[in-house]
């Protein structure tokens, strides 16, 4: 019932951005038919995992084909006839040598929207190097400001540059693909790069940096963690906490719960010159209670201040629980589909699936009989 109830999405099976795209496809509505490898065994993060959680493939439908077999080709080119948009995350030139590069899916559906996902891009220097997240979010600059003056750049494993950077701004570039396919009747390619992607999400910081609002050193700027009023601290049970008051009336508000309203040191909110030292000061006023005594003061205040949870933590966080951030699926807890749909309403359509649970009921929508199946089957295809 979700907004994209009634389109077809073909996910080639990948790794990174690919799936996680696909999964936001299923859980607003459309049928993701995702054509996997016969065993997950690429010797990357997640293939050892118990199907059960591999979450980012819930609401999907599984075919397993092996695509170098003699006859999957077209097997895969029926598929793609009928769908909207195409998504694969290979090294650019590996879908042409599988033959189902864009020239011969729109040879089939001059509709379709091709989505390639990529590290560097279809073209440049780099674009056939292998690279992670942290490579391509380090080469678009989005790295640098991560982390602290005394410790190398650092950024949250894969949310910089493949969630930001890679699933959303292929997601976003495929839905406005098929609204252009639908007035238009054709359909295109999408080069969706990390790099490029991550490189786009700094575009306020780097606004700053080319209006001299901002310097080329990490920690030396308002919210990279320089001033005392934007950073996290660690509590007195060894938990931490966060803080985030930019706008002076909320910065007034937390020197004013601190008891700190009437020392002169706190005066100049933005003199980078006493940061270090009031940041000290900070510390130790935080670490003399524990996290739930600062949430009993701060939370839910415009000071802007959240405590820092954990994975186990943050489900069971009030708000979180009261929003339904987070949902549980057949026993697993996850994160609950976003955004929020006031009519069309997106949802979990089903768990992960085995690999393979849908290759016939696909297959025989596609009108292949029970013979086709058995030899497609018997030649080592599906």
């Amino acid at each position: 019932m979700g907004p994209l109830a009634g389109k077809r999405i073909v996910e080639i099976a990948g790794i990174g951005p690919c799936p996680f795209a696909g999964m936001m496809l299923a859980d607003m509505g459309a049928d993701v038919v995702l054509v996997e490898r016969k065993t997950r065994d690429g010797g990357t993060a997640g293939d050892g995992l118990d199907p059960r959680f591999t979450i980012m493939n819930r609401g999907k439908r599984s075919i397993a084909i092996d695509l170098k077999a003699d006859g999957a080709v077209d097997v895969v080119l029926r598929l793609v006839a009928g769908a909207d948009g195409l998504i694969e995350g290979f090294r650019p030139g590996v879908m042409e040598r599988l033959g189902l590069g864009p020239d011969v899916c729109h040879a089939v559906n001059p509709r379709l929207v091709y989505g390639r996902m990529t590290g560097w891009g279809q073209t440049g220097p780099l674009a056939q190097a292998a690279g992670h997240d942290l490579n391509y979010i380090a080469l678009s600059g989005a790295a640098w400001y991560g982390g602290r003056t005394d410790s190398p750049p650092t950024a949250p494993p894969t949310l910089v540059g493949d969630i930001c950077g890679g699933t959303m701004t292929m997601t976003i570039g495929l839905l406005a693909g098929m609204l252009n396919a639908q007035a238009t009747g054709m359909g295109q390619v999408i080069d969706a790069a990390v790099t490029d992607g991550s490189a786009f999400a700094t575009t306020l910081l780097f606004a700053l940096y080319e209006g001299g609002e901002w310097s080329r050193k990490r920690q030396d700027n308002p919210i990279d963690h320089a001033a005392h009023w934007y950073d996290t601290y660690e509590t007195g049970d060894g938990k931490y906490v966060s803080l985030g008051s930019l706008e002076p009336k909320f910065y007034a508000l937390l020197i004013d719960t601190l008891g700190l309203t009437d020392d002169p040191d706190f005066d100049r909110q933005f003199d980078k010159q006493k940061w270090p030292e009031l940041k000290e000061r900070f510390a130790e006023i935080f670490r003399s209670k524990t996290r739930d005594e600062w949430c009993e003061i701060m939370e839910g205040t415009d000071i802007c201040f959240a405590p820092v949870l954990d994975f186990a933590e943050a489900p069971e966080h009030p708000h979180n629980k009261a929003r339904e951030t987070f949902i549980e699926v057949a026993g697993v807890t996850q994160p609950a589909p976003t955004p929020r749909f006031s009519r069309t309403v997106s949802a979990v359509a089903s768990p992960p699936p085995e690999i393979g649970r849908d290759t016939d009921d696909v297959l025989s929508s596609l009108g292949y009989t029970e013979r086709r199946l058995a030899t497609l089957r018997d030649g080592g295809v599906i």
